[in-house]
């Protein structure tokens, strides 16, 4: 269809068309025909532009705005999220938000945490990027064993505790862990609605912000895959030529990247477990699962890797009334049914917020981050203490 509409033979709408916009519709973003298609055509890019275009002269649906600019609902609701909460779930005002939204009645929606993680941190001394580090100069590149700790917005707001398994491991492993001040946000939400000018000022103020980390080298752990590719990939296409945007993409990493590659002599606790593992599509397409697999062989855990592909939940998208079967068929394919078929023992691991959700709301079973086992398997060798400002050096 996008070559049709390339050609303007058949299909004439140009970017107006909506037999094309139809045909997008059911694009996941999941990037996998960037990796997986011999001629790696890369899709989500394709559909983020083309809805860019598309909505240049019409309004976007009210959802785009909810889904898309999550991150700003998000930040708002945590000022009093009991009484997000509680409108989340007081029936009438629930009913009116799906009506309005158009979402699937069967989908239930993230309750927020009591306490972001940014307040748990700040309130418990975890340094910040901008305070002056102990011992070492500000800005530290990686070999005085300094990163930063991306605070993406579902592990800050929805999922407080994966953050902080993941300061704990971090300290573990024997680096000086700083967490961002200021509310950032890769904007990976937005390019699901093509809103490609609100990213690219998301990513030119991430830029703007971490400024001296990223000259001085400094790495970054993010622990949603989705996030890191936004690092990975969206950025540079955004803003090509732009010399901090090319060394953030040198210096983010996934926790199991980071801890398999850059953090010398650190050897992870055994955990004597039955491990089912599901890669978030982003995480397959871009990075591969190499990493992931390692560090919990090394483990010792029985290791059961999924051939899944997507979820099917894949952000907003399998929220939306109209996608909810497709999104539930997906899911159905193997992912769910492998979930229900493993014993209540065997942990279910993936790091994508999504991905997380498709398995608690389809079967139940609450999966884990990679950063919450490693907790996990170190707790149970040892009694292991909440995370403190200062690591274990």
């Amino acid at each position: 269809m996008l070559f049709e509409m390339l050609q303007g033979e058949v299909t004439r709408g140009g970017w107006n068309d909506e037999h094309v916009k139809k045909s997008l519709d059911l694009c996941l973003s999941c990037k996998a025909c960037k990796s997986e298609c011999p001629a790696n055509v890369d899709m989500a890019t394709y559909k983020a532009e083309f809805l860019a275009h598309f909505y240049e002269s019409r309004w976007r649906p009210l959802r785009a705005y909810a889904f898309g600019m999550v991150d700003k609902w998000l930040r708002l609701a945590s000022i009093a999220p009991g009484l997000a909460n509680f409108a989340n779930r007081a029936p009438v005002l629930s009913h009116l938000m799906r009506h309005v939204l158009a979402l699937a009645p069967e989908r239930k929606m993230p309750s927020l945490a009591p306490q972001s993680f940014q307040r748990w941190a700040r309130r418990n001394g975890v340094p910040g990027v901008d305070d002056p580090a102990q011992g070492a100069a500000p800005s530290a590149p990686a070999a005085h064993g300094e990163v930063i700790l991306w605070a993406d917005t579902f592990n800050n707001y929805l999922h407080p505790e994966t953050s902080r398994a993941a300061l704990q491991v971090l300290q573990a492993a024997g680096v000086h862990v700083r967490v961002p001040r200021q509310h950032l946000c890769c904007g990976r939400p937005l390019y699901d609605f093509g809103m490609l000018d609100e990213a690219k000022d998301y990513l030119i103020n991430i830029l703007e912000t971490l400024r001296e980390p990223i000259d001085a080298g400094v790495p970054i752990v993010v622990l949603e895959p989705s996030c890191a590719s936004v690092f990975r990939d969206e950025l540079c296409n955004l803003l090509p030529g732009h010399s901090r945007a090319a060394r953030l993409r040198d210096q983010v990493f996934l926790l199991s990247e980071f801890l398999e590659h850059h953090a010398p002599g650190f050897e992870p606790p055994r955990l004597s477990r039955k491990v089912l593992l599901h890669g978030h599509c982003h995480h397959k397409a871009l990075m591969k699962m190499n990493d992931e697999e390692s560090l919990l062989r090394k483990m010792g855990v029985e290791l059961h890797s999924l051939d899944s592909g997507c979820c099917g939940m894949a952000g907003p998208f399998g929220f939306e009334k109209e996608k909810y079967a497709v999104s539930q068929a997906i899911g159905e394919r193997m992912l769910l049914p492998a979930v229900r078929q493993t014993l209540s023992e065997t942990l279910i691991v993936s790091d994508g917020f999504s991905c997380r959700e498709q398995i608690l709301q389809s079967t139940g079973r609450q999966a884990l981050h990679l950063a919450e086992v490693l907790r996990l398997a170190a707790a149970t060798e040892h009694s292991v203490p909440e995370p403190s400002a200062s690591p274990s050096f």
